[in-house]
């Protein structure tokens, strides 16, 4: 007696292209780019994350130590304490600079804030392979989440930058409400400048290395312990070097605090169209950054 076996139905074709496979079932790449307004929505809708991630960071970050919190304030101060010595005393830069205690804590604190946020946007990446890896979130968050906790820890330098300037006798005005915009642009620069450090610390981890020579150069053209007005109105440099060391955006945005700040601090002291300069650079640096580092997100945390 003989079988008859059915014989099932041939497959259908499956198309030779990837992408229209995909097509066809509904697959997505994992981790692939967003469009710039879906990842913008991405980062706004995470923004608690974003806050309460810089101020753990923050709580964090002098836990070890017996004096705790305190030393978000000591650190910078003992720092301004050492270059007065330094530059102020034996270096004589305070001669012909009116109230130069509250002048060079006032540089050195703004410097902080760019600088510390800097350095801690160039690790953001490589620093925290394990989150990037496991979680998946718009990678932005990171740097902009760094520059936040370093805003954090300047204002409370700020609260104690207050009572310094009022223990020297520079008296309270309406002018210190120009710090509010100042500190603004001054985040999205600093923002801007992270994320771009970001993703080159993230391919190159061997930059964080190389930064604190960067910034520490950076610091000694910014005007943080000598008066950038003194010096061009006694040594006649190049024009090229005049026009370098006025748009220095560090040097922009410690300027407009001190004209904000400190009642001998003038306007003449600062560069033409100063708020024009900080607006530029916060833009330039702040959306030009978030661009360069959205245009690698898919890449973060893989290799």
């Amino acid at each position: 007696m003989s079988q008859v076996l059915d014989t099932p139905p041939p497959a259908p074709a499956l198309p030779a292209d990837p992408a229209e496979l995909a097509a066809r079932y509904g697959l997505t790449v994992s981790g692939a780019r967003p469009s710039l307004p879906a990842y913008v929505r991405q980062l706004w809708a995470r923004r608690h994350f974003i806050t309460a991630f810089a101020t753990a960071k923050l709580t964090a970050q002098y836990s070890q130590a017996k004096l705790g919190q305190v030393w978000q304030v000591a650190t910078p101060l003992l720092n301004a304490a050492v270059y007065y010595f330094i530059f102020g005393e034996l270096m004589g830069t305070s001669r012909g600079v009116p109230d130069y205690i509250p002048f060079l804590v006032t540089g050195v604190f703004v410097w902080t804030f760019t600088q510390s946020s800097i350095m801690a946007g160039t690790r953001a990446i490589s620093g925290s392979l394990g989150i990037v890896r496991a979680l998946h979130f718009p990678r932005a968050a990171l740097p902009v989440s760094y520059a936040l906790q370093q805003l954090q820890q300047l204002l409370f330098s700020m609260a104690a930058l207050a009572v310094i300037l009022l223990c020297v006798g520079v008296p309270v005005s309406a002018s210190w409400l120009l710090a509010v915009p100042t500190l603004a642009l001054q985040f999205m620069f600093n923002a801007g400048v992270a994320m771009i450090m970001a993703r080159m610390g993230a391919k190159t981890p061997d930059i964080a290395q190389l930064m604190p020579f960067v910034l520490r150069t950076w610091m000694y053209v910014s005007g943080v312990m000598w008066s950038i007005d003194r010096i061009l109105s006694s040594h006649h440099l190049p024009h090229a070097v005049l026009l370098a060391l006025q748009c220095n955006p560090a040097a922009v945005y410690i300027d407009l605090m001190r004209f904000a700040l400190i009642d001998s601090f003038h306007a003449s002291q600062l560069p033409h169209h100063v708020w024009a300069l900080a607006v530029g650079w916060a833009l330039l640096a702040g959306v030009g950054g978030f661009i360069y580092f959205w245009k690698a997100e898919e890449t973060y945390g893989r290799g």
